[in-house]
């Protein structure tokens, strides 16, 4: 088990973005921190009003949007248009190759996600886009699936062997299976993985080994490996 700490995270600021990086990522390097499992970025992002990302290209990535607060309008080389709120979640696999702008449509408010990118498994498909809405669907005290490998699930769909939950609980526990590997990043609240207290935007890996997570009131993503 790996605790990563909010406050230990990379950082970038400039006019119309400030992020935290919990992994390697642009001029951030720590040998320490370049992934887990098929996790290759955690990007918390908190981007001005009417900033954004202009069209640049990605390939061979499972690139996921998870909008914590604001708006995310979106436009890719697909022809896809759309505008992200909390509640959604997108996922664009570039395999072969996918350009794409982010951009915050608000003149008054910020936006703030987490960028999420999974290597892809197979390599040099067809690029694709997907949306799915999740916020009439989750339940309180409960881990609730919304990305899956298995199209059956009917959630949002990546090309890579992982399950993302959502969760919103309060004085609730669950374990985890020590036959798979667990990421869990905090949004906020404050829960207990083994004898390690998480808070605000930590997060804590686990491989392979049995824990109890014991959940005060927080919000949260769990990746499931």
């Amino acid at each position: 088990m790996k605790v990563r700490r909010s406050g230990e995270r990379g950082e970038f600021n400039i006019d119309w973005l400030k992020a935290k990086y919990t992994f390697s990522f642009a001029n951030y390097y720590d040998p320490r921190h370049m992934g887990f499992r098929t996790l290759r970025v955690i990007n918390n992002d908190i981007i001005a009003p009417e900033g954004g990302f202009p069209t640049h290209s990605h390939r061979d990535m499972e690139i996921i949007s998870f909008i914590i607060k604001g708006e995310l309008a979106h436009k890719d080389s697909m022809g896809n248009v759309a505008t992200i709120t909390p509640g959604m979640i997108q996922i664009m696999s570039a395999g072969s190759g996918v350009s794409h702008s982010e951009f915050n449509p608000s003149s008054d408010n910020e936006t703030e996600l987490f960028q999420i990118w999974v290597e892809s498994k197979e390599k040099g498909t067809d690029p694709s886009y997907s949306e799915f809405h999740f916020e009439n669907r989750l339940e309180k005290n409960h881990l609730n699936l919304i990305v899956s490998s298995n199209r059956n699930d009917d959630v949002g769909y990546v090309n890579q062997d992982i399950r993302i939950y959502h969760f919103d609980m309060k004085d609730k526990n669950f374990n985890l299976d020590k036959e798979k590997s667990y990421w869990i990043q905090l949004i906020e609240g404050e829960l207990e993985v083994g004898d390690e207290v998480l808070k605000y935007r930590d997060a804590v890996s686990l491989e392979h080994e049995t824990s109890q997570v014991r959940v005060k009131e927080a919000k949260g993503l769990l990746f499931e490996f």
